[in-house]
């Protein structure tokens, strides 16, 4: 299908299910905190079309950009969790689900005492065009020749650099939940690139979808039932792991995947999976005497970036490699063992990502730091320290 079939066929399809329940447009996910449901009208959770809850991911405080937000379940779960010292952004292109959204935005507050939501219209592919703000240009400024679209074009344009509706690195974690498959094949890189920009470094992505366990089949793809079904759209699971990664960010990893399929179409499994993945590993690689070990189980393991780590073996980093390694996802996998004493960045030098041992002596660079209790010889006084 072509990118305006797909955007036709989901335009309609979500358009019905805001003003009637659709049962069969997604499966239904019982793990939600339903303390965090309480405050929210039936009338949302009625018309909740997604696989999983990326909710669980978001922190106190953080900004959230929830894609695909439909009636604004996630945004409503998520806004409580942020608090007052958050914010939540729901982007959405469908405007009878905006409309379900903004009805229930101040009965959520009001119940909840938190009035940090906000919803934008766009297309979660080219979130720097504010279709709001299109709007208001067309009514002022209608097409009738070739001139007037050119003239359109580059009002599109200028919105994206002057007034982007999702500005780059704003936000600390992206949301989505069963949205992506619905973007057509041919858009989809551009997905990945939009969704690197807008998260701040240091952030991450949560995305719940519908993912197949074989390539899916042209036909399959021609049928604008299933591809709106949240089925023909579904991406290969290895290739929508990869994505991730390709787009730039690291720590990609799978933290549910359903064990039985949703629905089988020719013998082909769609399941539901949620992927988290980080922002943050741009910049050189400069050796500060840093070393990580593996403890194990496996012999070794390797990153995106090259990096082979042996069990048990003192392997040499970067500095920057080294934080992330000591963050989430990593932390409870690898022993982080910085520089008895830090070395200035501009005294550091380049370092390759090639696997090499780091001698004890490396990080052992200064005195050791006064929390370690040295004893020359426990046993100069005929005692026994051991």
């Amino acid at each position: 299908m072509s990118a305006n079939s797909v955007t036709l066929a989901v335009q309609d399809r979500y358009s019905q299910a805001a003003q009637n329940f659709e049962q069969a447009l997604c499966c239904p996910v019982a793990d939600y905190d339903k303390s965090l449901l309480e405050h929210i009208p039936n009338e949302v959770l009625e018309r909740d079309y997604g696989c999983g809850d990326p909710s669980k991911f978001v922190e106190p405080g953080d900004t959230v950009l929830d894609l695909g937000s439909g009636g604004g379940k996630i945004c409503f779960i998520a806004s409580q969790i942020v608090g007052r010292g958050g914010k939540v952004i729901g982007l959405d292109r469908n405007r009878e689900m905006l409309e379900l959204a903004e009805w229930a935005k101040p009965l959520v507050a009001q119940k909840t005492g938190f009035n940090n939501v906000e919803f934008r219209i766009g297309n979660i592919q080219d979130m720097g065009l504010n279709l709001a703000a299109v709007e208001t240009w067309l009514a002022k400024n209608p097409i009738h020749t070739r001139e007037d679209l050119f003239a359109l074009e580059s009002e599109q344009k200028r919105l994206r650099k002057e007034q982007p509706l999702i500005e780059d690195e704003s936000v600390d974690i992206v949301l989505s939940n069963c949205v992506l498959n619905l973007v057509g094949e041919d858009e989809r890189a551009q997905l990945f690139k939009e969704l690197f920009r807008v998260v701040r470094k240091g952030g991450r992505v949560a995305i719940s979808d519908i993912v197949c366990d074989e390539h899916v089949p042209e036909h399959l793809k021609a049928n604008e039932e299933l591809w709106s079904g949240c089925i023909s759209g579904a991406f290969r699971e290895d290739e929508f792991v990869q994505a991730f990664a390709d787009a730039g960010f690291y720590g990609v990893e799978i933290v549910k995947r359903d064990p039985k399929p949703w629905q089988v179409v020719e013998g082909i499994e769609f399941r539901a999976m949620t992927v988290v993945a980080y922002k943050g590993k741009e910049g050189p690689c400069l050796d500060g005497k840093h070393a990580v070990v593996y403890p194990g189980p496996w012999s070794e393991v390797r990153d995106d970036d090259g990096h082979v780590f042996r069990r048990g073996v003192r392997e040499a980093v970067c500095e920057k490699t080294y934080n992330l390694l000591c963050k989430a996802p990593y932390r409870d996998q690898i022993v982080g063992l910085p520089p008895h004493q830090e070395i200035p960045a501009a005294e550091q030098q380049i370092m390759s990502c090639d696997p090499q041992e780091r001698p004890a002596s490396e990080t052992k660079n200064a005195s050791m730091p006064s929390s370690y209790q040295v004893v020359q010889d426990c046993c100069s006084d005929g005692s026994s320290c051991c």
